[in-house]
């Protein structure tokens, strides 16, 4: 299970976006948002505009109702009592502008139009009566400014002809307005967009959490720090926590099932084994007793080298499989030293102290202890053994300063049951249980020319990354993979 990454991260690598759950989660979060805001804004800047226009023409049409009420008629012709209350209608080309006309001629207007006229375009039908449609209109006027024009056909008491009342103001106020509103409105909108956002991310961080402590715990027991998923989950992630725990203590139960059988196989077969060799003693010299013998000592040598390559196997997938290599590696080099004393051999260590085997201890002390024993025989004063950490890797070397091996000998001391020499005691297993052993953990083990003078068998098995707080979960399996497939 990968959430996310390291401990802590929170966006995915470029590579995994579009396999992270939070990344889909915000990114269809923020285009819904995006989405919903642009079309409030439409619809918002739609009403505004429809209410600055009626608003517009509503003052048009009361100033219009205002210029009938100050008509009369005297001696057949139009006159107004008092002009009407607009100051902007005296300006000159303000923007302003009244207009009364009949069907032949401008019979009044305002200063502002100066010398200018405005065409009615005639609404109503000829002996329209007074109320006659209203007629709303967009105009250019004399100084190129968009008017907004108001027009009316009225039939004044004591009048038999219809005029042509005509109102038309500057559109270039409400203009300015309405743009005015949609920046405002634009930053509001996308104040509150970027703050839904920053909700959504912090919504998605707080929701996925368990997750990540999900993924963290496993990282632990991974690492060998815990065995369980402990801590307090959501009720939605509980039973995810719970079917991870069982899913642990069964796999436990069947590497314990198998070491079991292991171990009982074992016991099995050596005491076989024995009474053959024991029977072989005691009927004496014969060939037949020799060939006895021989086979028995083969058979047990073939029964640990199987037995430790089924052990290795069973226990290689165990989460939580850890080992500290500084003691271990302290540990066996005093005890060969002591074996080794009559010889005055020298067996000494440097170890990375945070480095650590992803793997069991048994394990890794038959395969550093064949490597080491092996140099201890050969060497003639000093054996050295070295370890490194890096990457998730760990990497052992055991130098000795005995004849060394040639080149073209190196991979045949591999092959199961060869001895290059007769004359020093062992049976021939013990490099071939190592590289089994070391591929099934996905490492290997070459042989190489040590700057001590004699040989250097070069250890290599995966680890844990000393400079990770928590190893993300897969990397290993992947590790593992890659180093089967060479």
């Amino acid at each position: 299970m990968n959430i996310g990454g390291r401990q802590g991260s929170f966006w995915p690598g470029a590579g995994m976006k579009g396999r992270s759950l939070a990344f889909r989660l915000v990114l269809l979060s923020s285009l819904w948002i995006f989405a919903a805001l642009l079309a409030g804004s439409f619809v918002i800047t739609g009403l505004f505009r429809d209410y600055v226009r009626r608003n517009f023409d509503q003052r048009l049409e009361t100033l219009l109702d205002g210029m009938v009420a100050l008509s009369e008629i005297e001696q057949g012709q139009l006159v107004l009592s008092r002009a009407p209350g607009e100051p902007r209608f005296d300006v000159p080309y303000s923007g302003w502008y009244w207009q009364i006309a009949d069907r032949n001629d401008v019979v009044q207007r305002s200063r502002s139009l100066w010398d200018r006229r405005m065409e009615p375009r005639r609404v109503g039908a000829a002996g329209g009566g007074e109320g006659a449609e209203i007629l709303r209109y967009d105009d250019i006027g004399p100084q190129n400014q968009k008017l907004r024009v108001i027009e009316r056909m009225i039939l004044l008491p004591g009048g038999s002809t219809p005029y042509f009342y005509l109102v038309a103001g500057d559109t270039a106020e409400s203009l300015a307005d309405i743009q005015e509103f949609e920046s405002v409105l634009g930053w509001a909108l996308g104040a509150l967009g970027s703050g839904l956002v920053a909700a959504v991310l912090l919504q998605v961080r707080l929701g996925l959490r368990p997750l990540r402590r999900i993924g963290e715990a496993l990282g632990e027991i991974r690492s060998g720090r815990a065995e369980k998923l402990s801590g307090d989950f959501p009720l939605e992630v509980t039973p995810l926590a719970d079917e991870l725990n069982q899913l642990l203590d069964h796999n436990a139960e069947v590497v314990r099932r198998a070491r079991t059988h292991v171990g009982n196989l074992a016991h099995a077969l050596k005491t076989p084994v024995a009474v053959l060799a024991n029977e072989a003693d005691a009927a004496g010299d014969s060939h037949l007793a020799e060939v006895v013998r021989r086979q028995a000592a083969l058979m047990k040598r073939l029964v640990d080298h199987h037995m430790a390559r089924a052990r290795a196997a069973a226990s290689v997938n165990v989460l939580g499989a850890r080992t500290e290599l500084k003691p271990v590696i302290e540990a066996l080099c005093r005890t060969l030293q002591r074996i080794y004393a009559e010889r005055r051999i020298s067996v000494d260590c440097e170890t990375d102290e945070r480095a650590a085997f992803r793997g069991e201890r048994h394990d890794f002390e038959d395969l550093l202890g064949n490597l080491v024993d092996n140099a201890c025989k050969w060497a003639r004063r000093q054996v050295f053994v070295k370890t490194t950490a890096s990457g998730g890797r760990i990497e052992i070397t055991v130098d000795d300063d005995g004849p060394g091996l040639p080149e073209d000998q190196r991979s045949a001391v591999f092959q199961r049951g060869t001895r290059l020499d007769e004359s020093t005691p062992g049976t021939g297993l013990g490099l071939s249980i190592v590289r089994d052993v070391a591929g099934l953990y996905g490492g290997s083990v070459t042989l190489d020319a040590s700057p001590l003078g004699g040989l250097r068998a070069i250890l290599t098995l995966p680890g844990f990354d000393p400079d990770a707080a928590v190893v993300p979960a897969g990397a290993a399996e992947r590790r593992t993979a890659a180093a089967r497939s060479t």
